[in-house]
């Protein structure tokens, strides 16, 4: 049997591939499982070169800066004083130190068998009746007012804010005739609270009728 020169190729090309890999697939033919496509001139396709990639470039290394004998000193010595600072803080500090000083409300623990202490801020009427003004109620929470009780103990007339405020915000209310800043002692027995309390009155301001 005689073969065209492109029939001779194929048939070479099928005999190595197929050997070596597996049957090669004629030009222009669906590839069965297994086989190799066939390119035009013959060979299979893994007979091609293989390209060799070359590889990434290596990032340069960073010159590494080294501090001076007087840097380390300064860095040494400053992290020597934040440290001293709050060495100190932590020992003699209060919350009004803070962040050198401890933040007491988590850094410490309360005796369960001491009164727990609760400040309000109250406005009287003239029938005797109360009026809550801590807690939110004239846009000052009791953390924030008890952040500002030294400085209301002061400075009592600060107290006259407050009614204005409740006055504002309330308008048919009751007028009230004195501000108070009053703290109830909680009694507690193992943490549990006995059912008893004193109260103090730290403060007390009368209003002169026009809050």
């Amino acid at each position: 049997m005689t073969w065209s020169a492109g029939e001779a190729r194929h048939r070479a090309a099928t005999t190595s591939c197929g050997t070596a890999r597996g049957p090669c697939a004629p030009p222009g033919s669906a590839v069965p499982p297994g086989a190799t496509a066939t390119r035009l001139d013959g060979s299979c396709s893994y007979d091609g070169p293989v390209l060799q990639l070359s590889a990434p470039d290596e990032a340069p290394e960073r010159e590494v800066v080294r501090l001076s004998p007087a840097g380390r000193v300064v860095r040494l010595a400053v992290t020597a004083a934040v440290l001293v600072v709050i060495a100190i803080g932590s020992a003699w500090g209060s919350d009004a130190d803070f962040p050198f000083g401890p933040w007491k409300m988590y850094s410490t623990r309360a005796d369960p068998d001491q009164p727990v202490v609760s400040t309000r801020v109250v406005g009287l009427t003239a029938a005797g009746d109360e009026v809550k003004l801590s807690g939110g109620e004239v846009g000052l929470r009791r953390a924030e007012f008890e952040g500002q009780l030294p400085r209301i103990e002061s400075d009592p007339e600060l107290l006259g804010l407050l009614a204005e405020s409740y006055a504002d915000a309330h308008p048919d209310a009751p007028e009230l005739e004195s501000v108070a800043v009053i703290q109830r002692n909680y009694e507690l027995d193992a943490g549990v609270r006995t059912g008893e309390y004193t109260d103090r009155v730290i403060v007390d301001f009368p209003l002169d009728g026009d809050g």
